[in-house]
Parts: C-alpha cells; structure tokens; sequence
C-alpha cells in the first residue's frame, strides 16, 4: 500500500477543558481528496489549524512526508508543501489580485531577506518567476480579469476564490480548504469543484472541511466524519451516507454539543 503524505495519530487539543479534537487519527494517501465533515462544534477547523501549525496540539503526532512536523512553525510547514485556506476571506489592503497572490509563493522562495533588500539578480529572477505563476494561478480560479485590480474591491465569493488562488502559488503537495465553498454562488461552487478536481489529477492532496456534504461526496475519495472532537466514522462518501453514527450526529438532539469547541 502506498505510505500515506500526512498521518496524524492521537492528536488532541482542548481549551478550558473542553477537547475540541479528542484522540483524532487520520491518514491521507498522496493524490487523495480526504472530506472532514461533522455538526457544528465538531473540532473540524481546530483540526486543520493544528496539521497546518497555527495550533500546537497537547498530545500526539502528525508526520507529513515521512517526517514528524507537529512541533515546526508554520512557516516551516508551509515550506514542506503544505498550504491552508482558512474559514473567513482574507486579502492584503492596498495590493492587486496578483500581488495577493504572490504572498503564496514567498514563504517557499529561495532567496532570503539580502538578497530581497539589495534587488540581487537572483531575486529579481525569483520574483519574475512568482508573478507570472501567480497570474496563473488567478486565471485559474477564475479571476483573471481582476488581476491588476485592487484585492479590497473583490465580492466576498471571489475574495475567497484568490485565497485558493494564493495557496495555489505556493505550489502545495497538501492543499487544506475551510470551508471553501462558503458564500460562493452556484457557478462559483461548480468552478470549486472542477479546480479540485484538476488538482486532484495533477498530484496534489487535498483536505477539505465543508458544511455542504453533497459537495464533498462529489470530490472525496474519501470522508472522516467528527463529532465533539472525535472520530465516529470514516469511509468512502457512500459507506457514510448510511453510516448510522453519521445520521446520529446530524440528526440527534446532540444535547451535549452546547458549549463544544468549534
């Protein structure tokens, strides 16, 4: 069987003494699409922010590659190959579509702070190099007639199309999305799920966190199901359709949820 790229194994993390993710293992083959879906205050995002570096987990491991990453930063992640698009639309004021886009790319550049400072060639290399990926990766999520445009003017949905656009630049082995389709219109959602695809054939791994399960069961190879942190289910998007403790989590009074850790 093919190693998985990222395997976390009793990874556990609680605020207040409540365990937003408790005891979660979880595997991802290279070239998968792994779905992480579960009611609200699951411990989906808090999840994603600990493989990513954002959150230091209180116990476990999560090796990515072969290699035990849980205790690197995130930038030391991020230069590993493993990129993030969080929940909420974020974009850098006073920049163009592109230049946001090209902050992608810089955590995994080569050329160090001298170099940038002094305008080395090396660097300027680098950052002809960047650009033009970076105006790839815009027209690939659909924005390339906003490329020169003010990032601050974009609509919420293509606010959150160039952070795909951004990640995409860093040339990721493991892509995170949160919540990717989150106040995207319905020919937007369709484009997400063409571009997951496409990367997806490309190589590249893909987690995705999202509250639209008919989604994820168009793009997953596979879905982990979370609930009050923990793993109750995990299969293809048809073994858990029909999963009893699926239809529990979703359907259930949950009266213990109140209070949950997101």
């Amino acid at each position: 069987m093919t190693e998985p790229l990222l395997r976390a194994t009793g990874l556990t993390r609680a605020f207040g003494g409540v365990h937003a993710v408790d005891g979660v293992d979880l595997a991802v083959a290279p070239g998968r699409t792994l779905g992480v879906i579960g009611p609200n205050g699951a411990g989906k995002s808090t999840l994603f922010h600990l493989i990513s570096g954002q959150l230091p987990p209180d116990g476990g491991e999560i090796h990515f590659a072969g290699r035990r990453i849980d205790r690197l930063a995130p930038h030391a992640r991020a230069r590993l190959g493993i990129a993030i698009v969080f929940q909420g639309a974020r974009v850098f004021h006073g920049m163009s579509v592109v230049e946001n886009a090209m902050v992608g790319a810089h955590a995994a550049t080569g050329a160090g702070f001298a170099a940038a400072a002094l305008r080395l060639p090396r660097h300027r290399r680098e950052e002809r190099a960047i650009a033009e990926r970076a105006r790839e990766a815009v027209r690939r999520v659909g924005l390339a007639g906003w490329a020169d445009r003010p990032a601050e003017l974009l609509p919420l949905g293509q606010q959150r199309a160039l952070q795909v656009g951004r990640a995409l630049c860093s040339r990721p082995r493991l892509l995170l999305l949160d919540e990717p389709a989150s106040g995207l219109r319905a020919a937007e959602r369709e484009r997400l799920v063409e571009l997951i695809d496409e990367l997806r054939a490309e190589g590249v791994t893909i987690m995705l966190v999202e509250h639209d399960v008919g989604l994820v069961g168009r793009v997953a190879d596979r879905v982990t199901v979370l609930d009050l942190g923990r793993v109750i289910a995990e299969g293809t998007p048809e073994e858990i359709r029909t999963d009893p403790a699926v239809v529990t989590a979703y359907l259930g009074p949950g009266p213990t949820r109140e209070g949950a850790a997101p």
